[in-house]
């Protein structure tokens, strides 16, 4: 995973867990990349596919927010995302021959420890 797409997931993941709330700022592109001693590139690009996806938005002269639009939206696309993810382990589970209660034991025990 591309270092922006990193970033991009754990800004997600702070929004859709509540961390992050409708009009909470955000650190400049500028500032972000200084935080994370990664280049300003990487942290506009991590904002730039944030902002397409309506997680974020950005006002010229005041920041970046939050967007407080379509949250229901927002977390209806993730939960797509992530279950394109689980079909993708559930398809290497398959081939390695693991049946559903295997899955479903190592899923919790994964789950408890997070």
């Amino acid at each position: 995973m591309a270092l922006y797409e990193q970033i991009e997931t754990q800004i997600k993941n702070q929004i859709l867990n509540g961390n992050l709330k409708p009009g909470d700022p955000l650190p400049s592109i500028r500032s972000l990349a200084k935080e994370l001693k990664v280049s300003i590139i990487t942290s506009k690009r991590a904002y730039e596919e944030l902002e397409k996806e309506g997680f974020i938005e950005t006002v010229v002269g005041k920041g970046t927010f939050v967007s407080g639009s379509n949250s229901e939206r927002l977390r209806e696309a993730a939960m797509a995302e992530m279950e394109d993810k689980l079909e993708a382990v559930i398809i290497s589970a398959k081939s390695l021959g693991l049946t559903l209660d295997e899955c479903v034991e190592i899923f919790k025990s994964l789950y408890e420890e997070v």
